[in-house]
């Protein structure tokens, strides 16, 4: 018998290319042994609720055809609002075509239609952690979500802000180093107070602090080059340096696996951090790609939360 696949897809994802690809999807699926039922998003956080609606019918899990955005709403779906999880055993499977598409870069899943399905055909379910962050919105109310790759606050804040108002049909790399150009022009470097675990608090004047549980963010930058998704801990890695040629220049190192090896940032890792803003201004937060708003924040870890298929 066909294996059923609940399908939660983003027909606008990738500037449109989720729904252009989706009929090759169902018949590269199909061809693969599951019979897929395709869920579409119509509004913000509408993969949120599709995946929370899927498991509490006892799914045993959802593939998600979207970009880091979408991924990052349907992990949500995986946990009630208040941050209990939905299932124990429920697995989230991958299927990018999205902007960015950075978490993929992680775990090693290929755009190509059929490399994927293949994949997800012959993969056995495996532990994942997630993510938990309480933040401030943008009015000054507290907010909670998951996330599953990389959650900053800094340029990136604004630089998300930047492309999600931007076009997207030039691609993920592209418009995010675009963004990044113009968040560098614009960004003054912010003071925080950051605690990682029960280390003493210190306090930095941040161009960017990434938490990370996957490696890439902002369309192919490997701003965290040693974090593995599965391991129990964040690696933590704040940049503090100033000026914007200095900070152009380092852009060549955030698309390598040198960024830590150059003066002005520093890495640690843990399983909890918190961030207090000292200036008096908002320091914007990006979580997988998406603005839900600002310092102060509380970022910890859920090892083995989901299970990634």
């Amino acid at each position: 018998m066909p294996e059923e696949l609940v399908l939660i897809v983003n027909p606008r994802a990738g500037a449109g290319r989720a729904a252009r690809l989706l009929p090759r999807l169902e018949r590269a699926l199909r061809a693969r042994g599951f019979d897929p039922r395709v869920r579409r998003t119509e509004r913000a956080r509408h993969a949120t609720d599709l995946v929370r609606e899927a498991l509490r019918g006892g799914a045993p899990g959802v593939a998600v055809v979207g970009g880091d955005g979408t991924l990052n709403e349907a992990v949500n779906g995986f946990f009630e609002p208040d941050g209990t999880a939905l299932s124990a055993s429920a697995w989230l499977a991958p299927l990018p075509c999205g902007t960015g598409g950075d978490f993929r870069k992680t775990v090693g899943i290929s755009n190509d239609v059929e490399s994927m399905v293949a994949r997800l055909a012959e993969a056995t379910p495996r532990p994942l952690d997630a993510g938990w962050l309480r933040y401030e919105d943008h009015d000054g109310r507290p907010g909670a979500c998951a996330f599953l790759n990389i959650a900053s606050f800094g340029l990136a804040g604004l630089v998300d802000r930047i492309v999600n108002r931007g076009p997207k049909w030039m691609g993920g790399k592209p418009a995010f180093m675009l963004g990044t150009f113009r968040g560098i022009a614009r960004y003054r470097n912010q003071r925080v107070r950051l605690q990682v675990d029960d280390a003493a608090p210190y306090e930095h004047a941040i161009l960017n602090v990434a938490i990370a549980n996957g490696r890439y963010f902002g369309g192919g930058m490997q701003v965290a080059p040693h974090a593995q998704p599965d391991d129990g801990l964040f690696d933590v890695v704040a940049i503090e340096r100033s000026g914007v040629r200095g900070n152009v220049g380092l852009l060549k190192h955030m698309y390598g696996d040198t960024l830590l090896e150059q003066d002005g940032v520093w890495h640690t890792r843990g399983r909890k951090v918190v961030a207090e803003p000292l200036d008096g201004v908002p320091v914007l937060l990006d979580v997988d790609g998406e603005a839900p708003g600002r310092l102060p924040a509380t970022f910890e870890i859920r090892p083995g939360a989901l299970r990634l298929r």
